[in-house]
Protein backbone atom coordinates (compact mmCIF):
# COMPACT_ATOMS: atom_id res chain seq x y z
CA UNK A 1 0.00 0.00 0.00
CA UNK A 2 2.92 2.32 -0.54
CA UNK A 3 0.86 4.27 -3.05
CA UNK A 4 -1.35 5.58 -0.26
CA UNK A 5 1.45 7.02 1.87
CA UNK A 6 0.38 10.32 3.40
CA UNK A 7 1.61 13.50 1.68
CA UNK A 8 1.13 16.04 4.44
CA UNK A 9 2.68 18.92 2.60
CA UNK A 10 0.26 18.45 -0.29
CA UNK A 11 -2.60 19.49 2.00
CA UNK A 12 -2.69 23.23 1.38
CA UNK A 13 -4.49 25.85 3.40
CA UNK A 14 -7.49 27.50 1.71
CA UNK A 15 -7.80 31.13 0.69
CA UNK A 16 -8.45 34.02 3.02
CA UNK A 17 -12.19 33.39 3.25
CA UNK A 18 -11.76 29.76 4.17
CA UNK A 19 -8.71 29.50 6.40
CA UNK A 20 -10.37 29.49 9.77
CA UNK A 21 -13.17 27.05 8.95
CA UNK A 22 -10.80 24.64 7.25
CA UNK A 23 -8.35 24.88 10.15
CA UNK A 24 -10.43 22.22 11.90
CA UNK A 25 -9.23 19.76 9.27
CA UNK A 26 -5.76 20.07 10.82
CA UNK A 27 -7.00 18.02 13.76
CA UNK A 28 -8.00 15.20 11.43
CA UNK A 29 -4.71 15.41 9.55
CA UNK A 30 -2.66 15.21 12.74
CA UNK A 31 -4.85 12.39 14.01
CA UNK A 32 -4.12 10.51 10.81
CA UNK A 33 -0.40 11.04 11.38
CA UNK A 34 -0.66 9.61 14.88
CA UNK A 35 -2.12 6.44 13.37
CA UNK A 36 1.00 6.10 11.24
CA UNK A 37 3.26 6.36 14.27
CA UNK A 38 1.03 4.08 16.29
CA UNK A 39 1.39 1.23 13.84
CA UNK A 40 -2.26 0.67 13.02
CA UNK A 41 -4.84 -1.64 14.48
CA UNK A 42 -3.56 -3.59 17.45
CA UNK A 43 -4.10 -7.33 17.19
CA UNK A 44 -3.71 -8.99 20.57
CA UNK A 45 -2.76 -12.59 19.89
CA UNK A 46 -3.09 -15.26 22.54
CA UNK A 47 -0.37 -17.78 21.83
CA UNK A 48 -0.17 -21.25 23.33
CA UNK A 49 2.29 -21.81 26.12
CA UNK A 50 5.56 -23.53 25.24
CA UNK A 51 5.07 -27.28 25.20
CA UNK A 52 1.29 -27.12 24.95
CA UNK A 53 -0.52 -28.92 22.11
CA UNK A 54 -0.30 -27.12 18.81
CA UNK A 55 -3.42 -25.37 17.56
CA UNK A 56 -4.35 -24.24 14.10
CA UNK A 57 -4.77 -20.48 13.95
CA UNK A 58 -4.94 -18.19 16.95
CA UNK A 59 -7.44 -16.04 18.76
CA UNK A 60 -7.18 -12.36 17.88
CA UNK A 61 -8.94 -9.30 19.13
CA UNK A 62 -8.57 -6.17 16.99
CA UNK A 63 -8.77 -2.65 18.39
CA UNK A 64 -8.40 0.64 16.54
CA UNK A 65 -5.75 3.13 17.55
CA UNK A 66 -6.76 6.26 19.43
CA UNK A 67 -5.69 8.33 16.43
CA UNK A 68 -8.24 6.59 14.22
CA UNK A 69 -10.91 6.90 16.90
CA UNK A 70 -10.25 10.65 17.00
CA UNK A 71 -10.65 10.89 13.22
CA UNK A 72 -13.90 8.92 13.30
CA UNK A 73 -15.30 10.94 16.19
CA UNK A 74 -14.53 14.26 14.48
CA UNK A 75 -15.70 13.37 10.96
CA UNK A 76 -17.77 16.21 9.56
CA UNK A 77 -19.19 14.19 6.66
CA UNK A 78 -20.35 10.58 6.23
CA UNK A 79 -18.09 8.18 4.34
CA UNK A 80 -18.96 5.00 2.47
CA UNK A 81 -16.30 2.28 2.40
CA UNK A 82 -16.74 -0.25 -0.39
CA UNK A 83 -14.99 -3.50 0.45
CA UNK A 84 -14.26 -5.76 -2.50
CA UNK A 85 -13.31 -9.30 -1.48
CA UNK A 86 -13.79 -11.20 -4.72
CA UNK A 87 -11.50 -14.18 -4.29
CA UNK A 88 -11.10 -17.05 -6.72
CA UNK A 89 -10.73 -20.29 -4.73
CA UNK A 90 -8.47 -21.75 -7.43
CA UNK A 91 -6.00 -18.84 -7.50
CA UNK A 92 -6.30 -17.50 -3.96
CA UNK A 93 -4.76 -19.05 -0.85
CA UNK A 94 -6.13 -19.90 2.57
CA UNK A 95 -3.92 -17.18 4.04
CA UNK A 96 -5.41 -14.63 1.64
CA UNK A 97 -8.94 -15.60 2.66
CA UNK A 98 -8.05 -15.32 6.35
CA UNK A 99 -6.50 -11.91 5.73
CA UNK A 100 -9.66 -10.76 3.95
CA UNK A 101 -11.70 -11.79 6.99
CA UNK A 102 -9.43 -9.77 9.27
CA UNK A 103 -9.86 -6.75 6.99
CA UNK A 104 -13.61 -7.22 7.32
CA UNK A 105 -13.27 -7.26 11.12
CA UNK A 106 -11.33 -3.99 11.06
CA UNK A 107 -14.00 -2.40 8.86
CA UNK A 108 -16.64 -3.48 11.37
CA UNK A 109 -14.68 -1.57 14.01
CA UNK A 110 -14.71 1.52 11.79
CA UNK A 111 -18.49 1.18 11.48
CA UNK A 112 -18.92 0.83 15.22
CA UNK A 113 -16.61 3.71 16.15
CA UNK A 114 -18.00 5.89 13.36
CA UNK A 115 -21.32 6.26 15.16
CA UNK A 116 -23.40 6.28 11.99
CA UNK A 117 -20.93 8.24 9.82
CA UNK A 118 -19.29 5.14 8.34
CA UNK A 119 -21.16 2.79 6.03
CA UNK A 120 -19.40 -0.33 4.78
CA UNK A 121 -20.74 -1.89 1.58
CA UNK A 122 -19.38 -5.39 1.14
CA UNK A 123 -18.90 -7.18 -2.19
CA UNK A 124 -18.01 -10.80 -1.44
CA UNK A 125 -19.91 -12.81 -4.04
CA UNK A 126 -18.26 -13.09 -7.44
CA UNK A 127 -20.54 -11.80 -10.19
CA UNK A 128 -20.26 -9.68 -13.30
CA UNK A 129 -21.87 -6.72 -11.54
CA UNK A 130 -19.51 -6.96 -8.55
CA UNK A 131 -16.48 -7.23 -10.84
CA UNK A 132 -17.66 -4.26 -12.90
CA UNK A 133 -18.16 -2.22 -9.72
CA UNK A 134 -14.65 -3.13 -8.53
CA UNK A 135 -13.09 -2.03 -11.81
CA UNK A 136 -15.12 1.21 -11.77
CA UNK A 137 -13.77 1.95 -8.28
CA UNK A 138 -10.18 1.39 -9.37
CA UNK A 139 -9.64 -1.99 -7.68
CA UNK A 140 -6.80 -3.91 -9.33
CA UNK A 141 -7.24 -7.61 -10.15
CA UNK A 142 -4.38 -10.00 -9.39
CA UNK A 143 -3.49 -13.70 -9.78
CA UNK A 144 -4.88 -13.57 -13.31
CA UNK A 145 -2.21 -16.06 -14.36
CA UNK A 146 -3.47 -18.61 -11.83
CA UNK A 147 -7.18 -18.66 -12.60
CA UNK A 148 -10.03 -16.20 -12.85
CA UNK A 149 -8.14 -13.73 -10.70
CA UNK A 150 -8.96 -11.98 -7.44
CA UNK A 151 -9.95 -8.50 -6.32
CA UNK A 152 -9.20 -7.38 -2.77
CA UNK A 153 -9.38 -3.66 -2.16
CA UNK A 154 -11.25 -0.68 -0.77
CA UNK A 155 -12.89 2.41 -2.21
CA UNK A 156 -13.81 5.37 0.00
CA UNK A 157 -16.57 7.71 -1.16
CA UNK A 158 -17.57 11.04 0.36
CA UNK A 159 -20.01 13.14 -1.65
CA UNK A 160 -18.48 13.31 -5.13
CA UNK A 161 -14.95 12.48 -3.97
CA UNK A 162 -13.47 8.99 -4.17
CA UNK A 163 -10.17 7.40 -3.18
CA UNK A 164 -9.21 3.76 -3.48
CA UNK A 165 -6.80 1.31 -1.91
CA UNK A 166 -6.73 -0.87 -5.03
CA UNK A 167 -4.75 -3.84 -3.76
CA UNK A 168 -4.66 -5.13 -0.18
CA UNK A 169 -1.92 -7.64 0.58
CA UNK A 170 -1.23 -9.69 3.74
CA UNK A 171 2.39 -8.54 3.85
CA UNK A 172 1.14 -4.95 4.28
CA UNK A 173 -1.47 -5.82 6.90
CA UNK A 174 0.10 -3.59 9.55
CA UNK A 175 -0.29 -0.60 7.21
CA UNK A 176 -4.00 -1.22 6.63
CA UNK A 177 -5.38 1.05 9.34
CA UNK A 178 -2.92 3.95 8.77
CA UNK A 179 -3.55 3.87 5.02
CA UNK A 180 -7.32 3.63 5.43
CA UNK A 181 -7.55 6.42 7.99
CA UNK A 182 -5.33 8.79 6.00
CA UNK A 183 -7.37 8.09 2.86
CA UNK A 184 -10.51 8.87 4.85
CA UNK A 185 -9.06 12.19 6.00
CA UNK A 186 -8.14 13.13 2.44
CA UNK A 187 -11.52 12.26 0.93
CA UNK A 188 -13.39 14.15 3.67
CA UNK A 189 -11.10 17.17 3.38
CA UNK A 190 -11.63 17.27 -0.39
CA UNK A 191 -15.40 17.14 0.13
CA UNK A 192 -15.56 19.74 2.91
CA UNK A 193 -17.73 22.76 2.07
CA UNK A 194 -16.06 26.07 1.57
CA UNK A 195 -15.79 28.16 4.67
CA UNK A 196 -18.69 30.37 5.62
CA UNK A 197 -18.18 33.95 6.70
CA UNK A 198 -18.09 33.96 10.47
CA UNK A 199 -17.54 36.78 12.89
CA UNK A 200 -13.95 36.73 14.03
CA UNK A 201 -13.66 36.00 17.70
CA UNK A 202 -11.10 37.75 19.83
CA UNK A 203 -7.86 35.78 19.49
CA UNK A 204 -6.22 34.20 22.50
CA UNK A 205 -3.87 36.67 24.22
CA UNK A 206 -1.12 34.08 24.63
CA UNK A 207 -1.43 33.14 20.95
CA UNK A 208 -1.13 36.79 19.93
CA UNK A 209 2.05 37.20 21.97
CA UNK A 210 3.48 34.02 20.50
CA UNK A 211 2.77 35.21 16.96
CA UNK A 212 4.55 38.48 17.67
CA UNK A 213 7.51 36.57 19.06
CA UNK A 214 7.65 34.14 16.12
CA UNK A 215 7.26 36.90 13.52
CA UNK A 216 8.96 40.06 14.83
CA UNK A 217 8.51 41.78 11.45
CA UNK A 218 4.90 40.73 10.84
CA UNK A 219 4.48 43.12 7.91
CA UNK A 220 7.16 41.27 5.94
CA UNK A 221 5.15 38.05 5.58
CA UNK A 222 1.78 37.23 4.07
CA UNK A 223 -0.96 35.37 5.92
CA UNK A 224 -0.38 32.28 3.78
CA UNK A 225 3.36 32.34 4.49
CA UNK A 226 2.69 32.65 8.19
CA UNK A 227 0.20 29.78 8.18
CA UNK A 228 2.65 27.54 6.34
CA UNK A 229 5.34 28.32 8.91
CA UNK A 230 2.96 27.66 11.81
CA UNK A 231 1.78 24.41 10.29
CA UNK A 232 5.35 23.20 9.76
CA UNK A 233 6.23 24.13 13.34
CA UNK A 234 3.23 22.15 14.62
CA UNK A 235 4.11 19.11 12.53
CA UNK A 236 7.71 19.22 13.74
CA UNK A 237 6.59 19.39 17.36
CA UNK A 238 4.18 16.56 16.83
CA UNK A 239 6.75 14.37 15.08
CA UNK A 240 9.13 14.76 18.03
CA UNK A 241 6.41 13.83 20.52
CA UNK A 242 5.27 10.92 18.36
CA UNK A 243 8.82 9.58 18.08
CA UNK A 244 9.08 9.52 21.86
CA UNK A 245 5.73 7.75 22.08
CA UNK A 246 6.77 5.22 19.44
CA UNK A 247 9.68 4.16 21.64
CA UNK A 248 7.33 3.65 24.58
CA UNK A 249 4.93 1.66 22.41
CA UNK A 250 7.74 -0.59 21.18
CA UNK A 251 8.85 -1.33 24.74
CA UNK A 252 5.27 -2.08 25.82
CA UNK A 253 4.72 -4.36 22.82
CA UNK A 254 7.87 -6.29 23.70
CA UNK A 255 6.56 -6.78 27.22
CA UNK A 256 3.24 -7.94 25.80
CA UNK A 257 4.96 -10.46 23.55
CA UNK A 258 7.03 -11.72 26.47
CA UNK A 259 3.87 -12.12 28.55
CA UNK A 260 2.23 -14.03 25.71
CA UNK A 261 5.25 -16.32 25.41
CA UNK A 262 5.07 -17.00 29.16
CA UNK A 263 1.30 -17.51 28.93
CA UNK A 264 0.87 -14.96 31.73
CA UNK A 265 -2.68 -13.61 31.56
CA UNK A 266 -2.03 -11.03 34.28
CA UNK A 267 1.09 -9.63 32.61
CA UNK A 268 -0.73 -9.50 29.28
CA UNK A 269 -3.53 -7.41 30.77
CA UNK A 270 -1.00 -5.03 32.34
CA UNK A 271 0.82 -4.63 29.02
CA UNK A 272 -2.43 -4.05 27.13
CA UNK A 273 -3.53 -1.38 29.59
CA UNK A 274 -0.12 0.25 29.28
CA UNK A 275 -0.48 0.37 25.49
CA UNK A 276 -3.93 1.89 25.80
CA UNK A 277 -2.62 4.50 28.24
CA UNK A 278 0.25 5.41 25.92
CA UNK A 279 -2.13 5.87 22.98
CA UNK A 280 -4.48 7.93 25.16
CA UNK A 281 -1.65 10.26 26.19
CA UNK A 282 -0.57 10.49 22.55
CA UNK A 283 -4.08 11.55 21.54
CA UNK A 284 -4.11 14.24 24.23
CA UNK A 285 -0.83 15.64 22.88
CA UNK A 286 -2.33 15.61 19.39
CA UNK A 287 -5.32 17.63 20.52
CA UNK A 288 -3.13 20.15 22.34
CA UNK A 289 -0.95 20.70 19.28
CA UNK A 290 -3.98 21.07 16.99
CA UNK A 291 -5.73 23.48 19.37
CA UNK A 292 -2.59 25.57 19.70
CA UNK A 293 -2.18 25.72 15.93
CA UNK A 294 -5.76 26.86 15.41
CA UNK A 295 -5.35 29.56 18.06
CA UNK A 296 -2.15 30.76 16.39
CA UNK A 297 -3.78 30.89 12.96
CA UNK A 298 -6.69 32.91 14.36
CA UNK A 299 -4.26 35.30 16.06
CA UNK A 300 -2.19 35.70 12.90
CA UNK A 301 -5.23 36.51 10.77
CA UNK A 302 -6.51 39.00 13.33
CA UNK A 303 -3.17 40.77 13.58
CA UNK A 304 -2.78 40.97 9.80
CA UNK A 305 -6.17 42.69 9.51
CA UNK A 306 -5.02 45.59 11.65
Amino acid sequence: MKHTASKLHAITMPGAGGRQARAQIVLLVLAAVVVGFGGGAVWFCRKPAPGSPARTGHTTVATLSDGTKTVLRDLSLPVEIRFYSLLDPTSGTTALGEFAERVDQVLSLYEREGAGKIKVTRFKSRSDSATDAAFADGIKPFNLDKGEGCCLGLALVCKDQKESLPYLAPEWEQALEPDLTRAMVRVVAASAPKARSVAAASPDTAAVEEIRRLFPDLNSISVDEGIRALRQKALTAFAAAAQETETRVKDAQERLQQAQSNNSEGAQEVAKKELQQIHSEQTDKLKQIAARLQAQIAALEQLKKK
